[in-house]
């Protein structure tokens, strides 16, 4: 039997919990996104009762395949760390959880990392060889180190410390908003975060995902580095895909 061509993503956000089936063949949406907010106060059990909810909708059948993202650390299926959700969070076996509620295997992964798996598969980073960096910039900064087509996992280079701040205190979207940085201010601090990152990795290429990657033309020509950077193509869609196609090919 082959595998499967339809898997359900969900992508578990600090204001949204998102979720769709997927055409692996495609590299897309199978049926219109789901958006439920996420829960003031976002503990395990709150959580999954959303996501059990999304999946209720979608009703695809026990052997669909079905990836979840968290905006957390995940190794073996336990969540390590807690962005943009409740603290209780960390140490949880957040596999597990999912698996019982939902009555089916489930894969999880850091959000970040689905992103940078989709963009390999489907998106900006297809075909390229050596390392690319995929950065998804929103209320942090979260990334995905692929070598050669092989994701190593939680990276989080987000939180490298320059100049004596964790460098998405300064340079994610949300403190351009916060601090009310024009796009040349921004670029600035994008270009000191980018020009410590090479340094240390060298990497073919960047892809810039997140919300703002729509507004790529406002900031990426501003930055001052010598690695190609591009936008990626699958926008906020790609936790989704990257989560769906990692189930269905774990």
């Amino acid at each position: 039997m082959g595998k499967s061509k339809i898997a359900l993503g969900i992508d578990v956000g600090g204001t949204g919990i998102k979720g769709a089936p997927v055409d692996l063949d495609k590299g897309a949406f199978a049926d219109d996104r789901l958006r439920i907010p996420t829960p003031d106060v976002a503990t395990p059990e709150a959580v999954c009762d959303v996501v059990a909810e999304i999946a209720r909708q979608f009703d695809l059948g026990k052997s669909t395949p079905v990836g979840i993202t968290l905006p957390a650390v995940v190794t073996h299926g336990v969540a390590r760390s807690a962005a943009n959700i409740d603290e209780s969070w960390i140490g949880y076996h957040a596999e597990e959880l999912f698996e019982k509620r939902l009555g089916r295997d489930i894969t999880i992964l850091n959000d970040a990392d689905a992103a940078g798996v989709a963009e390999l598969r489907y998106g900006a980073a297809r075909k390229q060889d050596g390392l690319v960096i995929v950065t998804t910039l929103g209320t942090g900064i979260g990334s995905a180190m692929l070598l050669d087509g092989v994701l190593a996992p939680n990276s989080e280079l987000g939180h490298l410390e320059i100049d004596g701040h964790d460098a998405e205190s300064r340079a994610a979207t949300s403190a351009r908003e916060r601090e009310g940085l024009d796009w040349h201010e921004w670029a600035e601090r994008l270009t000191t975060y980018y020009r410590r990152v090479e340094d240390l990795f060298w990497p073919e290429l960047f892809v810039v995902g997140g919300g703002v990657s729509k507004q790529a033309d406002s900031f990426l020509p501003l930055l001052d580095i010598r690695t190609p950077i591009v936008p990626a193509k699958l926008k906020n869609k790609a936790g989704i895909i990257g989560a769906a196609y990692l189930a269905a090919n774990r």
